[in-house]
């Protein structure tokens, strides 16, 4: 894109609102629903999947986006045998 990384960060906070790191987030907890309800893995094991080096951490921005923490949200859609 041939852009700084504070110029790009300042492009997104001013056409979405939501800043570099949030849309990170948003990506991150939109595969984790999709790894939730498609395997059997371990909260730890998507957590680590996903680049994360603490599970606690990734069960907390989890929370804070979808109001659920992942084990809750796997609860809410059983899978379809």
């Amino acid at each position: 894109m041939n852009l700084s990384p504070n110029y790009l960060s300042d492009l997104l906070s001013k056409y979405t609102g939501k800043t570099t790191i949030e849309h990170i987030h948003i990506q991150l907890v939109d595969k984790a629903k999709n790894i939730l309800l498609g395997t059997t893995k371990t909260v730890s094991e998507i957590a680590y999947e996903l680049g994360f080096e603490h599970p606690s951490h990734f069960t907390k921005i989890f929370k804070s986006k979808t109001g659920n923490a992942p084990l809750h949200f796997r609860k809410q859609f059983p899978q379809q045998n």
